[in-house]
């Protein structure tokens, strides 16, 4: 019998897949998105470099949903910031995540809010 593996494993073997070919510079950073239980993480990170710089929780915004609305926000911020650093061009990394529900509106709002990816 085969043993089937939990969903977050086969995200996980995905998000390795996809970080062999995506990678951020400091003129186009990676825009890098967790999705826990509780809230969103997302981060603009430069590869080259090895730095985290501009860094985004839905905790630190006072949202403790897990929601759309919360989402939207959350892109709508890291867009903000990372036009106040002088960024507006980012490569996505959806991290095994499908681009779909959530994760497709996290998107969605930053593009609205400035960045071009």
């Amino acid at each position: 019998m085969i043993k089937k593996l939990s969903r977050n494993v086969m995200r996980q073997n995905r998000h390795i897949r996809m970080r062999q070919t995506i990678t951020g510079t400091a003129a186009r950073p990676r825009l890098s998105v967790y999705r826990s239980n509780k809230g969103y993480y997302v981060q603009l990170v430069d590869d080259a470099n090895q730095t985290t710089l501009v860094a985004v929780r839905s905790q630190d915004l006072g949202l403790s949903s897990n929601n759309k609305e919360t989402a939207k926000k959350v892109g709508q911020t890291i867009a903000e910031k990372a036009k106040a650093k002088g960024i507006t061009s980012v490569v996505f990394d959806r991290s095994g995540y499908l681009y779909h529900g959530r994760i497709q509106v996290l998107a969605d709002a930053a593009r609205e809010a400035g960045l071009v990816f």
